[in-house]
């Protein structure tokens, strides 16, 4: 999904510099970036165009290193279409956070909008709020090597967006980048709350079929181990035991496989080591 979306920004920037270069008469120079007056004319789907958008190559490459190293992180974490939702999700949100600042503030804020930042930031905040103690190494000036821990990292992008609100006349979207953020770690959240309330709902479950003699000898029947796996075939152990939860992975993310999930890709690494 990562590698979709990169090419995606790249195809767009391109389709972008022909449509600039051959104007409408009367027309605006990008009718597919996020503005208060867009939205007022009923554009709704600025809100969308506008992340698939940049205001220049060096616009477009920022992001694309940042898209790069954060979504394949956070696509590893949650999966593919999870990063994805999380993505536009976190690009929406910041959309309207300028937007809802342009109303408010018209004599400062009240100007169109592009670029992938507001995704980019949603992905670095859903990181950070996961793993904040991960260490990350940035090259500042793309030059001078610099390792600090993910929250600490968030907390330093989000105290200079919000700095960045004061300084009048700034072409940065400072607002977009604090909506991206907020969503970022909002949608984590709400994904531990979700995982949970699942937990949860399970451990009802199975309490109440354990008191109903039938249903509980039915569920300690599921639970009987199956043929030893190293008794398999190794074609047959690959398939049955391992396919699946590859496919789990891709789907939901590594995060979501429970301890024997694991042990089975542990034992699938010892069977292969040993070949």
């Amino acid at each position: 999904m990562t590698t979709v979306l990169l090419v995606s920004l790249v195809v767009c920037y391109a389709l972008q510099l022909i449509l600039e270069s051959h104007p409408e008469p009367g027309g605006e120079d990008n009718p597919f970036a996020l503005s208060l007056t867009g939205l007022k004319a009923g554009r709704i789907y600025e809100l969308l165009t506008f992340q698939f958008m940049h205001g220049g190559i060096w616009h477009l490459a920022c992001n694309m290193i940042g898209l790069y190293f954060f979504g394949r992180a956070v696509e590893e974490m949650l999966g593919a279409r999870s990063m994805l939702r999380l993505y536009l999700l976190s690009g929406t949100m910041g959309g309207l956070c300028h937007v809802a600042l342009c109303v408010a503030f018209p004599d400062y804020f009240n100007k169109g909008v592009v670029g992938a930042s507001a995704g980019i930031f949603g992905l670095i905040a859903a990181f950070a709020t996961r793993e904040p103690n991960y260490p990350i190494t940035l090259l500042v000036f793309f030059i001078l090597p610099v390792t600090l821990l993910a929250k600490w990292l968030l907390l330093i992008e989000a105290a200079v967006s919000i700095a960045g609100l004061f300084v009048h006349g700034s072409t940065t979207a400072h607002g977009a980048h604090l909506g991206g953020m907020l969503a970022g770690i909002a949608f984590i959240k709400w994904e531990g709350w979700l995982a949970g309330a699942r937990g949860l709902w399970g451990a009802r479950t199975r309490r109440r079929l354990s008191r109903q003699p039938v249903r509980a000898a039915v569920l300690r029947a599921a639970r009987r181990p199956r043929k030893n796996a190293e008794e398999l075939p190794p074609a047959e152990f690959i398939s049955r035991e391992v396919d699946p939860i590859l496919e789990k992975i891709s789907a939901h993310g590594i995060h979501s496989l429970t301890d024997q999930e694991r042990e089975i890709l542990e034992a699938a690494r010892s069977r292969m080591a040993r070949r």
